[in-house]
């Protein structure tokens, strides 16, 4: 008989699964300006990848959901991590960027079944308030991969060719693969349902969309943010390029601590309580962003930033727990709606608000206010 898994290990290997996303985008930004070269054209040509495998990995939740339903976490994830590996490997021989997009695409794709399996199976073990500590925890060291993924990347370029990146890519998912394989018990109960149908009974489950949404929401307003960095920074501070991730990280760091405090707090207060609170907190910060706009100094935007990032742990935690606490036989299937969700209309309302770019940090203000209203409008209906 299995030896049942240890807890914490379990959080860690469910942490990795779910960090498919952010270790294939940020492991490869530093190469960008390399791979632009090595095939002749524009980086904006190559930037293009990124959304490209947005894309994909959305894709690939709306099709893994079903997958992790029918065949199971372990096998779900075992096959997408494979793909993932696979097509990492094929990235490695391409002669143009035609393939660099496709195959992102494919990338991505089984990158995005992959991740459903992580939240589905913490929704077959956990419930309620123990199911939105352990997304916290899971988000902790989620939250140190856009924190190491470009120090690795920058570091292979460093010694290698842009290809390097890709054998890693390939040898991550390898390895993420055995371990999967060795020590993920299963933990999914099989229930024979039509597809269309899963997918029916959570999209028409009004309550658990308002959670979704809300999530959805919220990651736009952190996608301006992530996305407006460089502009903020570098372009309008003059910060050098050397200094620019201890600015960029330094937000992650008061992220993860963060997470610790609410995973503190659901032992006294609601979950739900927390989104509410934490996206009123957003508001407030968006409001102030607003009226300092015009003169405001370095120091009063990096307390500004990182105090509406701080609030995305009590958020997407909690969002996550709140949504998938209705689909005891569709964890899969609701876990692939949230990513679509998440990334999807994360993305495009971040590429609306960013479409309004200026000179001046009005329109991040605007944007990140206004997309708070919006969340707190859509969650305080809840139930």
């Amino acid at each position: 008989m299995k030896k049942p898994i240890n807890h914490i290990y379990l959080i860690v290997l469910l942490s990795v699964l779910s960090s498919a996303a952010p270790m294939g985008t940020d492991t490869y930004l530093p190469s960008i300006p390399e791979i632009a070269k090595s095939f002749g054209v524009s980086i904006d040509k190559i930037e293009l990848s990124l959304s490209i495998f947005l894309i994909g990995f959305s894709v690939g939740q709306i099709f893994g959901g079903p997958i992790s339903d029918r065949y199971g976490r372990r096998v779900s994830s075992i096959f997408g991590l494979l793909g993932f590996a696979l097509f990492s490997f094929i990235i490695i021989f391409i002669t143009n960027i035609y393939e660099l997009w496709i195959f992102r695409f494919l990338e991505a794709f089984f990158g995005g079944i992959v991740v459903v399996n992580a939240a589905a199976a913490v929704r077959d073990r956990f419930h309620g308030a123990e199911a939105a500590k352990v997304f916290s925890l899971i988000g902790i060291v989620r939250s140190l991969a856009p924190l190491l993924a470009p120090a690795i990347g920058a570091a292979i370029i460093h010694f290698f060719n842009w290809e390097a990146v890709f054998i890693f890519l390939t040898l991550y998912a390898l390895i993420v693969t055995f371990f999967v394989y060795k020590d993920l018990p299963e933990s999914y109960t099989y229930i024979k349902q039509n597809i269309f149908e899963s997918y029916k009974i959570v999209l028409s489950h009004k309550t658990a969309m308002k959670a979704m949404l809300t999530l959805g929401f919220s990651f736009g307003g952190f996608f301006i943010i992530i996305a407006k960095t460089s502009f903020i920074y570098i372009e309008h501070f003059g910060i050098s390029t050397d200094y620019f991730p201890f600015f960029f990280g330094i937000n992650f760091i008061f992220l993860i601590i963060m997470i610790k405090v609410n995973i503190n707090l659901l032992k006294k207060y609601e979950d739900l309580l927390l989104v509410k609170t934490a996206i009123l907190v957003q508001i407030l910060v968006g409001l102030i962003f607003i009226l300092l706009q015009k003169d405001i100094h370095l120091v009063t935007i990096m307390i500004l930033i990182a105090s509406y990032m701080c609030m995305m742990p009590f958020i997407f935690g909690n969002c996550m727990a709140l949504a998938l606490e209705f689909f005891p036989k569709n964890a899969g299937v609701a876990s692939g709606v949230i990513g679509v969700l998440q990334f999807g209309l994360g993305a495009i309302i971040s590429s609306v608000a960013l479409s309004f770019h200026n000179n001046t940090f009005l329109p991040i203000a605007l944007s990140i206010t206004i997309i708070s209203i919006i969340s707190f409008l859509i969650i305080r209906t809840y139930k």
